[in-house]
């Protein structure tokens, strides 16, 4: 079967083509700067790249360049869009309704809308991404895919905020995390790897980016992770801030700044961009702070400090600790970053190899000394891959 996976933001439409069972990628690309007068294609068949200025008014129209683009003589993969027999869509929030991935009918679709003011960001670009294929591709089976699906294990005194009990009854106001396609990914790629069953491995799998996740795994189940209510909470970010004291906005009110102002530093001008002054990427802030630059090498400092924290708070929560997964566009490619998080926590039995984390980049690969007691491993993450099994096994499920 073949299995098109999509991932629709507010401007955008990433997608790959898998040959399922096999996961075999046989096409991916991107519609870029939708509704804008220089819409762009970015596609590439395995052996080739083709890029295009393309006329996408809308994401049905991005949908359908995709479409022209698979079957295209030149550069497509497929002789008829028939051939794709299900869509996975990524789908950032399911609220409490969606502990796992699921076929989409207009109930679904109902539900998605309803948890849309949960994701105000996320969800209704991925709601628009949804009809585009179900219009486009009517004959495919369409599965939607959560991100915080893999958190729905959870426990209450978890996933729970220390407010008024009738805030959490009246507007579902809780700890839902993110990310959840990619830790559930690394915490199975990592038993598999270190040939244990799943569910008999704890794990903190460590998903870092531009947006950054940490997440305590007991026997194959997320029990607690840093992101909350909204992707914001938990660890330095790229621009997002992370934990801080709330009155802080409540003092900043009161000095004429509004909820727009406020959310839009929160969510975009705080984080490592905050503190450096200079830039979200990890990758050049090394470098300003390689060549003396104070607030690029403290904004590196913060972020490390904090994921160390959440390291030892989520050993705690396990009890015992047997893996540290490292994953992510940082988490797998900044070695000295790995090697500050990791420095200082022999308490709990995580240390690296100098020589093993900096030979490192992407990949899966064991950085921590056969004899340590916990197993610190670099996994790549496939977030689509993930989304296409979960497609196709719904998709064949439903076969006549």
């Amino acid at each position: 079967m073949k299995v098109l996976v999509i991932n629709a933001g507010s401007s955008s439409i990433k997608y790959q083509l898998f040959d399922m069972p096999d996961r075999v990628v046989l096409a991916r690309g991107m519609v870029a700067r939708i509704g804008e007068d220089h819409a762009e294609l970015t596609h590439h068949d395995g052996r080739t790249s083709h890029e295009s200025a393309v006329n996408a008014a809308d994401h049905e129209q991005a949908m359908a360049i995709i479409l022209r683009t698979l079957v295209d003589p030149d550069v497509g993969v497929l002789t008829d869009g028939a051939e794709i027999g299900a869509v996975g869509h990524r789908v950032v929030h399911g609220g409490e309704e969606f502990t796992g991935s699921v076929l989409i009918d207009d109930r679904v679709i109902a539900s998605l809308e309803k948890y849309a003011d949960l994701a105000p960001l996320h969800n209704p670009p991925n709601l628009v991404g949804i009809r585009a294929s179900r219009h486009t591709l009517p004959h495919a089976r369409q599965v939607a895919c959560f991100d915080t699906a893999f958190h729905a294990t959870i426990p209450e005194v978890a996933f729970l905020y220390a407010l008024p009990y009738e805030i959490y009854e009246t507007y579902r106001v809780r700890r839902y995390g993110f990310h959840g396609t990619s830790h559930r990914y690394v915490a199975r790629r990592a038993a598999t790897l270190l040939g244990r069953d799943k569910n008999d491995l704890n794990l903190i799998t460590c998903h870092l980016g531009n947006g950054c996740s940490i997440t305590a795994v007991r026997g194959g189940r997320s029990v607690d992770t840093s992101m909350g209510l909204t992707p914001l909470e938990g660890v330095v970010m790229g621009t997002r801030s992370g934990d801080f004291d709330p009155a802080i906005l409540f003092y900043l009110a009161d000095k004429g700044y509004d909820l727009d102002t406020l959310n839009e530093m929160c969510n975009k001008k705080s984080g490592l961009l905050g503190i450096s002054g200079q830039s979200n990427d990890m990758r050049n802030l090394e470098a300003l702070a390689q060549n003396g630059d104070r607030r690029a090498r403290l904004a590196i400092d913060i972020f490390c400090y904090r994921i160390k924290k959440y390291i030892g708070a989520y050993a705690a929560v396990l009890d015992t600790l047997d893996a540290v997964v490292f994953t992510g566009g940082i988490g797998e490619n900044a070695v000295n970053v790995r090697e500050q998080i990791c420095t200082g926590l022999t308490q709990i039995g995580v240390q690296v190899d100098p020589v093993r984390n900096r030979a490192v980049v992407g990949g899966e690969e064991r950085i921590s000394p056969d004899a340590a007691r916990v197993a610190v491993w670099v996994i790549s993450t496939n977030e689509e891959a993930a989304i296409a099994a979960d497609t196709y096994e719904l998709a064949a499920r439903s076969e006549p």
